[in-house]
């Protein structure tokens, strides 16, 4: 009895997803073809001139541009940014500190605080128990 194993392929979407990249900045072949486990493997040990540039400069997804910017994704939405930013924006609004970003900054380190402190106590419940 002989296994053998399919490639595995997903949409070009979820293979951008997981390289951090903006879909629609990526060259016309990544968009239009599936993307095999060991071609993303590929990618990312080995991420060709396109991919490295797009990580560098940009444009970014959401989550991206919100981790770069130290707020939530929904913190971008309520902000006003609902798309791809490039890296020289999001050091342009870095450096302008709008009150937004400020309050958004503030929400979100309240809310890594707060987790911070559940986890705390969890452990030391679940030590005492």
């Amino acid at each position: 009895m002989t296994s053998h194993q399919s490639a595995q392929t997903m949409k070009p979407a979820t293979a951008a997803k997981k390289l951090g990249v903006y879909l629609p900045a990526t060259p016309a072949e990544f968009q239009q073809g599936a993307v095999s486990r060991a071609e993303l493997d590929e990618l990312q040990a080995n991420p060709p001139e396109w991919l490295r540039e797009l990580r560098h400069n940009g444009p970014h997804p959401r989550p991206v541009v919100a981790a770069k910017l130290g707020v939530s994704i929904s913190g971008l939405a309520r902000g006003g940014v609902t798309e791809a930013l490039t890296t020289e924006q999001i050091e342009a609004l870095k450096s302008e500190m709008p009150e937004w970003l400020a309050k958004e900054r503030a929400t979100q380190a309240e809310v890594r605080k707060e987790a911070a402190r559940l986890k705390q106590r969890d452990a030391e419940r679940a030590e005492s128990a």
